[in-house]
């Protein structure tokens, strides 16, 4: 019996330039500063691609590959736990899509292929509505948000 699949998305309006926002997501230097994390390749099609703690430690904590790339309105990846690489059926796909609305754009992050009711579809749930809002604040502001932050106690 397989396990079906779901998929998230999210859509995000940013003050920016497609070029600024596309450059936020590849740059390991400027996602370090609002992810906490350094998106480590080369972006070229059929590259590895790393999700790297911007810590001490350093630890790959996210591997795919690139599959497709059209700098600055489109990117797309595989993704999955540094522990499952070796797992074909671990892996998701990631899109982005950046899209210019006259001063602002408008992202759209599509994560599918997921397994349903897995780990990775519950973590990414929550984990992409910080990121990107971080995302959106850092680039509009200059200030990130903690995206490793917890829900206060009641």
């Amino acid at each position: 019996m397989t396990k079906g699949k779901t998929s998230f998305v999210y859509v995000t309006y940013i003050v920016s330039t497609p070029e600024k926002v596309f450059e936020a997501i590849t740059r390991a230097d400027i996602a370090r500063r609002y992810w906490g994390h350094e998106n480590v390749s080369d972006w070229r099609p059929g590259s590895r691609w790393q999700h790297v703690r911007a810590n001490d430690a350093r630890t790959v904590e996210l591997v795919g590959d690139v599959v497709e790339i059209l700098p600055p309105t489109r990117l797309v990846i595989t993704w999955a736990s540094a522990s499952q690489a070796s797992n074909p059926e671990a892996y998701s796909r990631v899109t982005f899509e950046i899209e210019e609305y006259e001063n602002m754009v408008r992202l759209t992050v599509t994560h599918d292929e997921l397994e349903a009711g897995s780990g990775m579809a519950k973590g990414i749930s929550k984990g992409w509505p910080i990121v990107l809002s971080s995302l959106k604040s850092f680039l509009e502001t200059g200030r990130a948000l903690d995206v490793f932050a917890k829900p206060k106690a009641a």
